[in-house]
């Protein structure tokens, strides 16, 4: 299990930690923690030294309800701190989490080395093609609707079935544009309820059929703090029994806010087996 980031193989077998790097005000946890060029620098280090092997960034909010922010917003938020990230951690390896194909472009150029599209080409018919051009490997999500409406009523017949077949369908699109290393992320909390996410949780393992990387973003999600009764703050240790149970079930990556905690989950379940 493997994918090739510039002519580098990299083992998937041993699961890796993606690091979340929001640069919004407004994301659903950590929103305006981290969107300025200090605070990024030093959350990035935190991150690399508790063992994140990607680091995501974000700076376009896609929570339930967001509002939709302009190219050139996204590009001002993100070009200025991927590059200075790239120049002072020059041999971390960095995701960029957008769904426009030219910011992907224009930071790939900078020097990061992923796509993470958390509507699978669907809101950008340019995506898949860029990101082939580049050479990327590409995070491929299963979304229902868009960030603005996506939690208003989801609804399907049988969540697993129906997300098996989106991807089927998605991985053959984005090999005939070019992508050779495409990574799964079932999409939990994005147009599905309570019942829905837990369904594909329960269901993860079946996703290996795909025979591709799968990651798994449940880090302090709704699904955690609202089936408990908590807040997102209150989320650390219901994200560490799911991420648990995802890399049980075959998870390849943990995209996680809190680094250390699924380090942690990773070394520990590497030692029973």
């Amino acid at each position: 299990m493997t994918i090739n980031i510039k002519g580098e193989l990299i083992d998937l077998s041993q699961p890796k930690i993606m690091g979340i790097l929001n640069l919004t005000p407004d994301s659903f946890y950590d929103g305006g923690k981290f969107n300025v060029e200090d605070q990024a620098l030093v959350q990035t280090e935190k991150m690399i030294r508790e063992g994140a092997f990607f680091i995501d960034l974000g700076a376009c909010s896609t929570q339930p309800g967001a509002v939709e922010i302009s190219q050139e917003e996204e590009k001002k938020r993100l070009y200025p701190i991927l590059e200075k990230l790239i120049k002072t951690f020059p041999k971390q390896y960095f995701s960029i989490d957008t769904y426009r194909s030219t910011v992907a472009a224009g930071c790939l150029i900078r020097g990061a080395v992923m796509i993470n599209d958390i509507s699978g080409g669907q809101f950008d018919p340019n995506m898949m093609k860029t990101v082939g051009k580049h050479h990327a490997p590409y995070v491929l999500m299963h979304l229902l609707g868009t960030p603005k409406d996506m939690q208003k009523n989801p609804q399907y017949k049988n969540v697993v079935q129906e997300v098996l077949y989106y991807f089927s369908e998605k991985i053959q699109q984005a090999y005939s544009k070019g992508i050779n290393d495409v990574i799964i992320d079932l999409g939990f909390g994005f147009g599905k309820t309570l019942e829905h996410n837990y369904a594909l949780l329960n269901h993860f393992d079946l996703f290996q059929s795909l025979e591709l990387p799968l990651l798994a973003g449940i880090s302090r999600k709704s699904m955690i703090y609202k089936k408990l009764g908590v807040t997102a703050d209150e989320a650390l240790n219901g994200t560490t029994v799911l991420n648990t149970i995802a890399l049980s079930k075959g998870a390849n990556i943990l995209r996680v806010h809190d680094v250390k905690q699924a380090k942690e989950c990773v070394d520990l379940l590497q030692a029973l087996q």
